[in-house]
């Protein structure tokens, strides 16, 4: 009796060494099909979403609009941004929730760290009283709160029409200068105090937008 329980002991010593025997082997051949994982933060978004529209608050006020057929966020970035490959349309709202300015752009990056808007190909911006502004690319300093281009842009302004490279301007796009006019177009007023339209200008600013801004309705997406 003694000598079976022996054999027992040892038989379930030799199948608990064979266990473990196979386990380590069976552990080690996952390790060596596992396949190493990296990637690259400044190529590959660590989330990508599709027919986006969504507010923007700023200080707990909601202040913008945002429509984008896609948007692809890199936040592990070493600059984290936002992508917006297939175009962006912005809306930027007045404390009474008024339309102050919109935006039309093909591509769009938003560089979070900075606060600042890079709007690239075929640019298209309105403000509140009408005016368009149409440029290659536009850089939006939200931080600065100031818009700015060293691009070809091309002001219309009712009749009128001016063109250049240098923009500067205010977020809400009324107080605005081009700095190296191109050519243009101004109406001709027999009395320019009673025009609208025309501009001021002296030899510091070449254009310079000083109206007040007048209400407009509401415009909704195209």
């Amino acid at each position: 009796m003694q000598h079976d329980i022996h054999n027992i002991e040892r038989i379930t010593t030799i199948v608990a060494m064979v266990v473990m025997l196979l386990f380590f082997v069976s552990c080690r051949e996952k390790d060596e099909n596992l396949v190493p994982f990296s990637y690259n933060p400044e190529e590959v978004p660590t989330m990508v979403t599709d027919s986006v529209t969504t507010l923007i608050s700023d200080s707990g006020i909601t202040r913008y609009k945002l429509v984008a057929d896609e948007w692809r966020v890199f936040d592990k970035a070493a600059e984290p941004y936002w992508y917006f490959p297939q175009g962006i349309y912005l809306e930027r709202f007045t404390p009474d929730f008024s339309i102050e300015a919109t935006v039309k752009a093909d591509t769009a990056w938003y560089f979070s760290k900075k606060d600042l808007w890079q709007l690239k190909k075929s640019v298209h911006v309105e403000n509140m009283r009408g005016e368009i502004f149409d440029s290659e690319e536009l850089f939006w300093d939200q931080k600065n709160e100031k818009v700015y281009s060293e691009s070809y842009i091309v002001i219309k302004r009712g009749v009128t029409e001016i063109k250049g490279y240098g923009f500067e301007s205010n977020q809400a796009m009324t107080d605005y200068r081009i700095f190296r006019p191109h050519d243009g177009k101004l109406p001709f007023s027999e009395n320019p105090v009673e025009d609208s339209l025309q501009n001021s200008v002296d030899t510091t600013l070449v254009l310079q937008s000083r109206q007040q801004p007048q209400q407009v309705p509401k415009k909704m997406l195209p």
